[in-house]
């Protein structure tokens, strides 16, 4: 037994030590891929582009035209569905004018291309009389902001600033004052607004405006300014041919509408209802022009009171 234990060769092998384990291979780290990336960005174009073509678009307020229910520095809602859709609703971006507008700072009409005229709208429906719309004048890429007065077969005449709708008056109250404060962008100056700027006793600076509170054959009524003799005030009459409407800016005085050509910067009497984009809804936010490129200076430059204001006319129950 002894000389068993002490022959080497029979010596049990001792146990071996397990292996430690190699290290899986580091995975390779994915690379960029940008065609994906590109087809992300160009689904989401064309998803902003629909929603802005078929359903609702922002709108901003260029001008004066519709006080004193409208600023300048608005920003809107406009439905694109209300009366249906035509060639002027589709939002296709113009490259060339993009490029002109914000690149080489020129002045440009818009930066969408349009389709040619088209007759007809796809599910189309005439506007009510008294909605705010936005209209493109024939043969113009510019979007202006306007109220339907006149509808198809209507009798429109204006005399001394009165508007009648089929030989009668519409309706009008006396006479009142409405204070605008004044900012950068309703800066009230002189020359359009004779007299009319104004130091209330606690130091507000407003713009004093003499107002009539227009009531339209069906009860909707809204308030105009009335600055006294302009251009515009004695117009017609005309018959407004189908599919055509007649559009004034509440400003009256200071409004190039269907009363004026064209060539004067108007909309060129009735217009076709296939150049209508939309309707205004409501005020989202409202500008007082002091905004910089700086963030911080966004929110002073807010106008209180604004936002969520609505652009349907208030109506008159019988």
């Amino acid at each position: 037994m002894k000389d068993a234990l002490l022959d080497g060769n029979n010596i049990p092998d001792a146990p071996a030590t397990p292996a430690t384990p190699a290290p899986p291979p580091a995975k390779a780290r994915p690379g960029t891929d940008w065609w994906a990336e590109v087809k992300g960005i160009f689904r989401l174009i064309l998803i902003v582009l629909g929603f802005h073509s078929f359903i609702a678009k922002p709108f901003y307020i260029p001008s004066e035209s519709m006080l004193p229910g409208l600023q300048v520095g608005d920003r809107l809602v406009v439905s694109k569905f209300a009366y249906g859709w035509s060639f002027v609703s589709p939002t296709i971006p113009n490259p060339v004018a993009i490029v002109r507008g914000l690149v080489l700072r020129q002045p440009v009409d818009s930066w969408s291309a349009q389709l040619p005229f088209i007759h007809g709208r796809l599910l189309g429906s005439l506007p009510t009389r008294g909605d705010v719309v936005i209209v493109t004048p024939p043969g113009t890429r510019t979007d202006y902001i306007k109220r339907v007065i006149g509808l198809p077969g209507d009798r429109l005449q204006v005399k001394d600033g009165v508007v009648t709708l089929n030989g009668r008056q519409v309706g009008r109250g006396p006479v009142h004052d409405t204070l605008i404060p004044v900012d950068t962008n309703t800066p009230c100056s002189e020359a359009d607004y004779p007299g009319a700027r104004e130091t209330l006793g606690s130091g507000k600076i407003v713009c004093r405006l003499p107002t009539v509170t227009e009531t339209l054959p069906n009860g909707r009524r809204y308030d105009t300014i009335e600055l006294g003799w302009s251009p515009g005030d004695n117009y017609g009459p005309v018959t407004i041919p189908a599919n055509h409407v007649f559009l004034m800016g509440d400003n009256r005085d200071r409004s190039a509408d269907s009363r004026y050509s064209l060539v004067e910067q108007g909309l060129g009497g009735p217009v076709p209802y296939e150049n209508l984009g939309g309707r205004a809804e409501f005020v989202t936010f409202s500008l007082d022009g002091d905004a910089s490129l700086n963030p911080l200076t966004w929110w002073g430059s807010l106008r209180s009171g604004r936002a969520g204001t609505s652009l349907h006319p208030q109506e008159t129950r019988p």
